[in-house]
């Protein structure tokens, strides 16, 4: 073959197996891969991975500023911006809200935080009439979450800690800023919100579940500061340290053509869960985002009820302070408890009095306090059937005293507030109470419920109460402690471990031995003072030295005790027991440890749940589910079929 000819056939293979070669790497190609791998990869975003989503990287890409934005990532975003226009541009929005969360993260620039929060509610609400995202659209539920954030990181800080939330202007990256503060957005019961903090900084500890509402707004805790008007809820009625779930929502004008424009005017809302639990956008309700467990946590963390449980229990007359302290760190109340001279209600609140909703009244046991409602208080509040259906109230006593002398306190609390609260009878779900007592908490729960007549009186005396030598003072409180009618607006009670035979540890030699350690505040020994040495003839038990104590009147046996076990809930009110027994053993032969199953039964109730549990039961999912299923049905009385409907539907 000629040179010329080989040479011209070596270029033409030479080259067929170049194009060969280019066609056989083919650059578009798939590949097996684990299916949660790819998720990952399709899901992420800048508040689960640290980086953008591929959403906000395709914006880029298209736009070739990938590199750029590595680059100098401010000068990115501000081209970014200056491609908005007064309407539309989803896309852009998306991929701003957020670049600009992560320029803040990796630059300490809270500035951006902030307009993570602007460009996230102008692409959820463009305002009325423009076109909106599908809610399915995964780029919704990040601009939810990019505005909470960021909302939360914006917000400066304040001179003592938490977030300063005020009116200000200054100027943005693209033009200027007007934040309105109304101050009637910082008072909740009359009391000026203080020292408010991000839920979301914060872990929760000693609570079985912690629960976010999701919506829209920054999530923070507020402490309950001075009162500012005349008509504030007294701050000893609220819980001691109590800690409240507040949302701030920042409300953007026009935020599209703001933006657009480079003038963007901002109002800040606050609510909290018993005010409001939507607010209005656009003119449809938005759920707005609450952090009550993380709130509910901070109450009681280094509360002085703790405290309060067994100085309660030996002293009479021991109460916690009421007035809050001013350490940021300490949701607390009282930097020292103090002695109480007179009689205290004790009745507490989570929030404040609200027309429609039913009082659930929890009632502690022996040398216990209303911080052991914890777990039930947490899933009540954050439950949808039952949430916007009750108000809890918690009733605080001294768990030494006598029985019948905390039941009668007990009652004349709820019939005080009651009188207090609607003097006019216009709030028929204020009559509709539930009380729930766990321990001797049930004993001064079954009180609120039966028509003793003068049959405790007639325990200490056959002579008429209004016969005896005594001050008018010492009169009216055995008249409280010995004679019981019916709460009329008490409907339902549900007892909790109650020993309405007696605990076979009252029997006990020790607990005789902290009997004797035991202080009655001192109206009470006024009253063994002046039946002894006035009235001696005309009592049962002449050689009377003291009035019983709370374990005097739950020993088995004690007339007292036997006397309200012989009672019966009045018809009207329907009553359920929960029982705890220790072990795998027979449930009627059993115990808690405290209480026998023999003596915590009682025939006639509506149900009647036994769980295999130690005394303290109250804070056990399968109580706080039976507790939560009770209520339920209480609150849809006019149908039974609504309150199986209600109950299938229930989480």
């Amino acid at each position: 073959m000629p040179p010329r000819a080989w040479r011209l056939r070596f270029g033409t293979l030479a080259t067929i197996g170049w194009l060969a070669s280019g066609c056989a790497s083919v650059p578009v190609r798939v590949e097996l891969s684990d299916p949660k791998d790819v998720h990952r990869a399709l899901t992420a975003n800048v508040l689960t991975t640290g980086r953008p989503s591929p959403r906000s990287i395709q914006v880029l890409e298209r736009l070739s500023l990938h590199q750029p934005y590595r680059d100098d990532p401010a000068g990115t975003l501000l081209l970014l911006h200056r491609r908005l226009g007064p309407r539309g541009d989803h896309r852009l929005l998306a991929a701003l809200g957020e670049l600009s969360f992560d320029y803040a993260n990796r630059s300490g620039d809270a500035r951006y935080y902030f307009l993570a929060a602007a460009y996230s509610y102008a692409l959820l609400f463009p305002g009325p009439g423009e076109e909106r995202l599908e809610e399915s659209d995964p780029r919704v539920r990040l601009a939810y979450d990019l505005y909470n954030r960021g909302l939360t990181e914006a917000m400066p800080a304040g001179r003592k800690g938490g977030v300063n939330l005020r009116s200000r202007g200054h100027e943005a990256l693209f033009g200027s800023v007007e934040i309105e503060v109304p101050e009637e957005e910082l008072f909740w019961a009359g009391h000026r919100l203080e020292r408010m903090v991000a839920a979301a900084d914060y872990e929760v500890r000693g609570l079985r579940n912690r629960y976010r509402r999701s919506g829209i707004g920054a999530p923070l805790s507020a402490r309950l500061g001075e009162a500012h008007r005349e008509d504030a809820v007294p701050a000893e009625r609220f819980l001691p340290g109590v800690r409240v779930p507040a949302t701030v929502f920042a409300r953007f004008e026009d935020p599209r053509r703001a933006l657009h424009e480079g003038r963007l005017r901002v109002r800040i809302e606050v609510y909290t869960p018993d005010e409001a639990q939507s607010v209005s956008i656009d003119g449809r309700d938005v759920p707005l985002e609450f952090e009550s467990s993380a709130s509910l946590a901070a109450s009681l963390a280094d509360s002085p009820l703790w405290d309060f449980e067994l100085r309660g229990f030996f002293s009479g007359t021991f109460r916690p302070l009421g007035q809050a302290v001013e350490n940021v760190g300490k949701a607390v109340v009282g930097q020292a408890p103090i002695e109480a001279q007179q009689e205290d209600e004790g009745l507490l609140l989570l929030y404040p009095y609200r027309s429609g909703r039913i009082p659930l009244v929890l009632v502690h046991g022996t040398a216990s306090s209303p911080g052991r409602w914890a777990d039930l208080m947490n899933e009540i509040h954050n439950d949808r059937l039952t949430w916007d259906r009750y108000q809890i109230w918690l009733f605080l006593y001294n768990t030494g005293n006598p029985v019948g002398y905390s039941a009668g306190l007990l009652r004349r609390s709820l019939e005080r507030a009651v009188a207090e609260l609607d003097p006019a009878g216009s709030d028929p779900a204020l009559r509709q109470m539930v009380v729930v007592g766990h321990s001797q908490g049930g004993l001064l729960t079954k009180l609120t419920a039966v028509d003793s007549g003068d049959r405790f009186w007639n325990l200490i005396s056959r002579e008429p109460l209004d016969t005896l030598d005594l001050d008018g003072d010492v009169r009216e409180t055995l008249r409280l402690s010995t004679y019981f009618t019916p709460a009329p607006f008490v409907k339902r009670v549900i007892f909790v471990c109650t020993p309405h035979h007696g605990s076979y540890l009252a029997s006990f030699s020790f607990a005789g031995l902290l009997s004797d350690f035991v202080a009655l505040p001192s109206n009470l020994t006024q009253v063994t003072t002046e039946l002894v040495t006035r009235n001696r003839e005309k009592l049962l038990m002449r050689t009377v030295s003291r009035l019983p104590t709370s374990i005097d009147n739950m020993t088995p046996g004690n007339p007292f005790l036997k006397a309200l076990a012989e009672l019966p809930v009045v018809p009207g009110v329907k009553a359920h027991s929960i029982i705890a027994v220790k072990g795998d053993g027979p449930f009627e032969d059993g115990s808690d440890g405290v209480v026998r199953y023999e003596s915590a039964h009682v025939d006639g109730v509506e149900s009647e749940l036994v769980v295999r549990s130690s005394h303290s039961a109250q804070g056990l999912a399968e109580t706080i589910e039976k507790i939560r299923r009770i209520l339920v049905e209480h609150a849809a009385p006019e149908s039974s079929d609504q309150g199986r409907t209600l109950l299938q539907s229930a989480p």
